[in-house]
């Protein structure tokens, strides 16, 4: 058996490795939210084109939210099997992708159109492929400062969601009269394709290094070579490939559990206070927004905001416990806005509140499920629970339109598809185990046991 020095570990992360991976996530984050949200602003045209009503096109976002949950999916096996590199160029490519081919909606069937916006879902997925490659990119760091902050240096990245939203609602505005909705899909989808370009230059993460480092020497015969670098770098030796259900196997059930089941009834409330926050507003307290671009900017930059104070919390009291209290505090701010005074003021201080702590947490969300797998499953683990979350969107839109059509009013509604779902999240957020973290194959010594995430 080789000497310890001797025995091949993974090269040194660099600040610079680092920076480049963040500023490319944040930017790949924020042109999947840019093509998401391009779509929902010109629906309405899109849905003239295609001769659709509302209920058609809500007929057909539907299908195309289910579909891009399984399309999301892919993008956790290409992570495991192909790297985190690999992972970032699939999902920023399906993004381009989705908004080049929507271009096509006009001269496409529907069932055509709804196959092309499935493919967002891998857009979608980026956050998830960003939780598991810069949780183990951080984690491998020799810097205090990125060890101590590296919760807050993520809520950088996922604050993508409202840069993207803001871009896609600023530049529809200003290319829309010119270029038409077709060529808003074409403009978006560049920026898209370039970043997936610049992904190549990044740094593979060393865990994922030290996980095919350890698969091609057991697939050459070396098994005492393998067996030597896994116990000098802490790393478990598995003799077959992983699958997505290794993540519902052992210690990984009880997290996909917890955290998919609390993704889930979280975005009831992102689908009732976010997506349509605007028309539960009016119409519960009868309040007209007569500035749509106003409210668009305010709401984004205070879930910026949140994203921010959240990350660096997290890194401070942990980011289960974080995520829980935020979702929990959310839901009762909600429930108060929804039965509380119709005054303007009043109002618009509780639909803030409220979207800050249920917004917010997400910059701890998608990294504590980074941190919440083995490398081996890291991709998958992520992709599923990013992936699923639009679920609990579907449902709510449903539940909801069910109680309005039997007479219910939107109060009701947004409790019980709302607020009432956003404490219950919190709450099962708390069956994950907390305070997990990544293996470090740079820095680790022989006898450290790291990978206990599983």
């Amino acid at each position: 058996m080789s000497s310890p020095s001797t025995i091949w570990r993974p090269a040194h992360v660099t600040n610079r490795q680092i920076t480049f991976a963040t500023v490319l996530a944040l930017l790949a984050w924020a042109f999947a939210i840019y093509d998401f949200i391009l779509f929902g602003t010109l629906l309405p045209e899109l849905g003239k084109s295609l001769g659709l009503d509302a209920a058609g096109q809500a007929g057909l976002v539907t299908w195309m939210s289910a579909g891009a949950v399984l399309v999301g999916l892919i993008a956790g096996p290409v992570m495991d099997k192909f790297g985190r590199k690999a992972g970032m160029a699939l999902a920023t490519a399906g993004a381009g992708t989705a908004s080049v081919l929507t271009a096509l909606a006009a001269f496409l069937p529907a069932p055509v159109l709804v196959l092309i916006r499935s493919i967002s879902g891998l857009g979608l997925s980026e956050q998830g492929v960003n939780g598991a490659y810069l949780s183990e990119l951080y984690g491998a760091s020799d810097d205090p400062r990125i060890k101590k902050r590296q919760g807050f240096i993520y809520s950088l990245v996922q604050g993508g969601w409202p840069i993207g939203a803001i871009l896609a609602a600023a530049l529809t505005a200003v290319l829309l009269p010119h270029i038409g909705w077709a060529g808003c899909f074409v403009f978006a989808a560049v920026p898209s394709f370039v970043v997936s370009a610049l992904s190549r230059k990044l740094r593979e993460s060393p865990q994922f290094e030290a996980i095919s480092k350890i698969h091609r020497l057991q697939k050459s015969g070396a098994h005492a070579e393998a067996a030597a670098i896994s116990e000098s770098l802490g790393i478990e030796e598995h003799h077959r490939p992983s699958t997505m259900a290794d993540i519902f196997r052992g210690r990984s059930l009880r997290t996909t559990l917890a955290l998919s089941f609390g993704h889930i009834l979280n975005y009831f409330p992102v689908q009732v206070f976010s997506v349509l926050g605007t028309t539960v507003i009016t119409t519960i307290h009868h309040i007209s927004f007569t500035n749509s671009l106003a409210i668009l900017l305010m709401s984004n930059v205070i879930a910026y905001l949140g994203y921010l104070t959240h990350g660096a919390l997290g890194d401070r009291f942990g980011r289960r416990n974080v995520i829980s209290f935020g979702w929990i505090l959310g839901g009762i701010v909600f429930t108060a806005m929804i039965f509380g005074p119709s005054d303007f003021w009043t109002v618009v201080a509780l639909y803030s509140v409220g979207t800050f702590f249920l917004i917010g947490p997400y910059s701890c969300v998608l990294f504590f499920v980074g941190e919440s797998y083995h490398t081996r499953i890291r991709g998958r683990g992520a992709a599923f629970v990013a992936a699923v979350g639009p679920i609990g969107a579907i449902l709510a839109s449903a539940a909801a339109t069910g109680i309005l059509g039997s007479g219910g009013t939107w109060a009701t509604a947004a409790f019980f598809f709302g607020a009432v779902p956003c404490i219950i999240s919190g709450f099962a957020v708390l069956f994950a185990r907390k305070n997990q973290h990544v293996a470090d194959p740079v820095h680790t010594g022989a006898s450290a046991v790291v990978e206990t995430a599983e």
